[in-house]
């Protein structure tokens, strides 16, 4: 047959399929123009690609509106940029510095420093403020005129040079918050590289060991990289219009790199399926896969997007940023995954087979081991439900005693520029030194605030007011607390301050951007969490048509989530198993984890609810039967949910291996999440619950069949 006797067959069998597998069909019939467009695309979002690191930044860590905020730009604006986002350098010696050699030292930061035009007003040490008693101890200030994410950039250009002035007897090192992103995104990289150096060959080999043929294995990670590539592109040039956190990236090679496997893995095992059972050709195969595992892709695609949408509802940078990137790695990882893929397979057709391992089985794509599972489950539902229920609610317990606190300074390796400038610092100055309050009030209130902060007990030092340079009718005082920046306490102290200080003053300071981000975040996690569920659940009832399994299918997936929670507490709050994972326990949950984590657990626990319940919706619709509807849906989705779940789990876990505590967070939590969500809920509650409800779960009422667009699993 000819190339156009080839199109024409295809469009015409196209005409008769749904939309997805018309798609799919039309793919396979133009494959030059649909390869040459994801080539030119990659080839050009590629090149912006290696540019991720450079470009992206690490600020953006604050509540918008807030009156730390509003600090941080008064000083930028009237104090030479003596705010939260300035650097310090300590300046140490042993013996009091006052030698030609220490002065010679402090000269050339000072020089360093004044080099840069990202630098506003250099200060030098202040005996009585910056100079400490002892006189061994000295900092020098480097006000802040570009904005947070340029000034982590400077502290990256910065650090090494300044770090290069030490010598034998004295130890130079850059602090404040921007070198702690910038010593934060250095570990993290570090820490990316090496996970996905362990996490692609674990996955390479979980992906052989399920598809029994190398061919097949490797279309999963290869789609998902061409997602990657052109997400990392579009991400750099997002950037030259909005600064994107480089968290996005992370965020996103993590989770697009697990979720891009499960959709791939979903489409080639239905389309060997297809293959191996009653296709008349491939063309029919592309069809009926795109027309069932395609349709539940899409629809899991669109889950975890309105999931991952709803954390834009924080009013913070950092988050808007993640959430954004990562949605974009997932429109283009299911891009891929639905154009690109179909096109693969249907040039390879029978060679998807290709390389296949001397022990597989190729030709079984209905498991008799899951199938036996399925049946056990219909003889005896509540043991093996109450038993999977009784867990998640044990593990969920302990999230209700979670508590949650902005990252301290434990987040960095202790050989980090920023964490030893921390302690040289708290060392000379006091627990409190390196979160240094900053209040900023009109000229005529300057005396009454200082009364006040002087009086307030959890105050140890207060500064005269600094009197700004451009001759404004403003005082900036600053004030040493009594506690740790990363203590509880202060919490009190900021709070006590803003009560009893005159209305017209504002409390602000790096601690206390830390303190406002973290009840800006308590503020919008019910919110957030609720606009998660009603879309979660709308979703659903779409793609489902029944609303009592929809709203069940939500339900279980928000039991996975607090039970991820849960683990989350024991480990990071507890600190139980922090030897294993190699971390320093703060006694808390970093504050942005349960935002955010939370719409990435829910999405990936709805991904796993979509794949599950549209196969049972498949044979529902061909059979009527309640049994057979479940049975069927884990004999056949069961060992792709296991393989799916397992490459999720050793993909996330990778990440928990290395690098600075965040990421071990996301890795622990991503893969409990995981664990329990495929193997607890999605292989024995769901299941147990469709067995339960029987009939009952695919009810709808009329009125509402007659209002949601018809949707259907089963192919013609």
């Amino acid at each position: 047959m000819t190339t156009t006797e080839t199109t024409s067959t295809l469009a015409d069998e196209g005409r008769r399929r749904g939309r997805l597998g018309a798609l799919g069909l039309w793919v396979a019939a133009h494959r030059r123009i649909v390869t040459w467009g994801w080539v030119l695309l990659i080839v050009v979002l590629g090149a912006f690609a290696p540019m991720v690191e450079k470009n992206l930044s690490g600020a953006g860590w604050q509540a918008n509106g807030s009156e730390s905020v509003q600090v941080r730009d008064l000083a930028i604006d009237h104090f030479g940029g003596n705010a939260s986002s300035a650097i310090q350098v300590v300046v140490h010696s042993e013996e009091p510095l006052g030698s030609d050699a220490e002065r010679q030292v402090i000269d050339g930061v000072v020089a360093r420093l004044q080099a840069d035009d990202r630098i506003g007003e250099v200060l030098r040490p202040v005996a009585g403020a910056t100079l400490s008693a002892d006189g061994r101890t000295a900092i020098v200030i480097g006000g802040a005129r570009a904005s947070t994410d340029d000034m982590v950039r400077a502290a990256t250009a910065l650090t090494p040079d300044l770090q290069a002035m030490s010598t034998e007897s004295i130890t130079v090192a850059a602090t404040g918050a921007s070198v702690l992103w910038s010593d934060f995104n250095a570990a993290n990289l570090d820490a990316m590289l090496t996970s996905e150096m362990i996490s692609w060959p674990v996955t390479l080999l979980i992906l052989v060991i399920a598809f029994g043929a190398v061919v097949a294995a490797g279309l999963p990670l290869l789609l998902t990289l061409a997602g990657l590539v052109s997400a990392a592109g579009v991400l750099v040039l997002v950037n030259f219009v909005v600064p994107v956190s480089i968290w996005a990236m992370n965020f996103a090679m993590m989770f697009a790199l697990a979720l891009g496997i499960d959709y791939a893995l979903f489409l080639v095992v239905r389309f060997r399926a297809a293959l191996a059972s009653d296709a008349t050709s491939t063309a029919d195969a592309i069809a009926r896969t795109m027309d069932t595992a395609g349709k539940a892709v899409l629809l899991s695609g669109v889950t975890v997007l309105v999931s991952l949408s709803a954390v834009m509802l924080v009013p913070s940078p950092s988050f808007r940023s993640m959430a954004g990137g990562v949605m974009i790695s997932v429109v283009f990882v299911l891009a891929a995954t639905l154009t690109l893929l179909p096109l693969v397979l249907a040039k390879l057709g029978d060679r998807v087979n290709g390389l296949a391992l001397p022990w597989a089985k190729l030709d079984r794509h209905r498991s008799p081991i899951f199938e036996r599972w399925a049946q056990m489950l219909w003889r005896r539902p509540l043991r093996w439900g109450g038993a999977a229920f009784v867990l998640l609610i044990a593990l969920a317990i302990p999230a209700l005693s979670l508590t949650t606190a902005m990252p301290s300074i434990k987040v960095l390796p202790d050989d980090a520029s920023a964490r030893q400038g921390y302690q040289l610092v708290q060392d000379a100055f006091g627990d409190g030194a390196p979160g240094m309050l900053q209040v900023i009030v009109p000229t005529s209130d300057a005396d009454a605030a200082s009364a006040v902060i002087s009086s307030d007990r959890g105050v140890v030092a207060v500064m005269p007011p600094a009197v700004p340079a451009d001759g404004s009718d403003l005082r900036l005082i600053q004030a040493v607390p009594a506690v740790d920046p990363s203590s509880s306490d202060l919490a009190d102290v900021v709070d006590r301050l803003r009560g009893d200080l005159p209305d017209s003053a504002v409390v602000g300071g790096t601690a206390v951007e830390n303190l406002d981000l973290a009840a800006q975040l308590d503020e919008s996690l019910p919110l957030v969490i609720g606009v998660i569920l009603v879309l979660g659940f709308l979703v659903l009832l779409v793609a489902l048509q029944a609303p009592l399994i929809a709203l069940l299918g939500t339900v279980v997936s928000l039991l996975s989530t607090a039970a991820a929670f849960g683990v989350a507490k024991l480990v990071f709050q507890d600190g139980l198993g922090a030897s294993l994972f190699g971390f320093e326990s703060q006694g808390f949950l970093d504050a942005w984890a349960p935002v955010f984590f939370f719409a990435m657990i829910f999405a990936i626990a709805m991904d796993y609810t979509v794949f599950l319940l549209a196969s049972a919706k498949e044979h529902w619709e061909k059979s009527g039967s309640a049994r057979e509807a479940m049975v069927e849906s884990l004999a056949r989705s069961g060992r792709v949910i296991f393989a799916a779940g397992a490459v999720m789990v050793a993909v996330f876990f990778t990440f928990s291996l290395s690098g600075p505590l965040p990421p071990k967070e996301m890795g622990v939590v991503l893969g409990s999440a995981v664990l329990l969500d495929a193997f607890v809920v999605r292989l024995v509650l769901l299941p147990v619950i469709l067995r339960v409800t029987g009939r009952a779960a695919w009810w709808s009422p009329r009125g509402l069949r007659r209002v949601l667009p018809s949707v259907t699993f089963a192919h013609d």
